[in-house]
């Protein structure tokens, strides 16, 4: 299980004992030893927590391998809509555009900084004006895809019975991960908080299958569900909500793998 390796890799590297480690979790040597070495097939979430919170590292990065973003950098809105839109381009228009950052910054370190040229001359148009202008000419520019989405809610807290097929098509940026999206699915509840919002809308890939630590959505007994996979039972990441144990219902089956959500407007 990747997840072990990753904090198993963090505390040789934090130079810590699994005592250690437990003393600071507070969670039993035993369990500890069962959890890092695999047997407990299904440890709860709130002991992963725990062992992340001992390790100073984040549970994206455990469980998925996300690396946490350690730049601390400040974006302004024009520059979070430039990065959405270059993140949309294909490789060509990528590569347009680092061409022209490229070029930019070369003149910059390749002028002399005198009072004469200290200032940018009056012809050159402003980066972001050319910048915004190579992604509109890039064949990939504002194109948009259709997905359906489904408007009975899956529930991020106690479950909702999915049992209409209403859908109606929405219009999302073309790009890789709404090209493997299968469909959308808007949930409702704050069992998933702080990370997924109530009203936020999930892109889901549809499979039968999933991996443990993995988010889905899933139906037991015609209720739809919006949590995280844990073996032999489905974990929320709002610390409020229990476990739902999936040997306490009679029809079980994973209706997709959740991949993103849509940038609320």
């Amino acid at each position: 299980m990747d997840y072990i390796k990753r904090i198993k890799q963090i505390k040789s590297e934090r130079k810590m004992t699994n005592d250690e480690l437990a003393e600071k979790t507070g969670i039993p040597g035993g369990t500890l030893s069962k959890i890092l070495a695999g047997i407990s097939e299904s440890p709860k979430l709130s002991n992963i927590v725990a062992i992340c919170e001992a390790l100073n590292c984040s549970l994206d990065y455990v469980m998925y391998g996300i690396e946490e973003n350690k730049n601390n950098y400040t974006l302004n809105e024009d520059e979070m809509r430039f990065i959405e839109r270059y993140r949309a381009l294909d490789e060509r228009g990528k590569e347009n555009v680092g061409a022209l950052l490229e070029r930019e910054a070369s003149w910059g370190e390749s002028v002399p900084a005198t009072p004469a040229r200290s200032a940018a001359p009056a012809w050159r148009e402003p980066l972001a004006s050319r910048l915004s202008a190579a992604y509109a000419a890039s064949d990939n520019g504002f194109r948009k895809i259709s997905l359906p989405l489904y408007d009975l809610p899956v529930s991020a807290g106690c479950g909702v019975a999915l049992d209409g097929e209403s859908t109606e098509e929405i219009s999302v940026s073309d790009n890789a991960r709404t090209r493997e999206a299968d469909f959308a699915l808007r949930i409702s509840g704050n069992s998933m908080e702080p990370r997924y919002r109530d009203g936020d809308i999930l892109l889901v890939q549809e499979t039968d299958t999933i991996e443990f630590g993995e988010l889905g959505i899933f139906i037991l007994d015609g209720n739809g569900f919006f949590k995280v996979f844990g073996g032999d039972r489905l974990y929320s990441l709002n610390p409020e909500y229990g476990d739902i144990l999936l040997k306490d219902f009679e029809s079980v089956h994973v209706a997709g793998r959740v991949i993103g959500k849509l940038k609320r407007r």
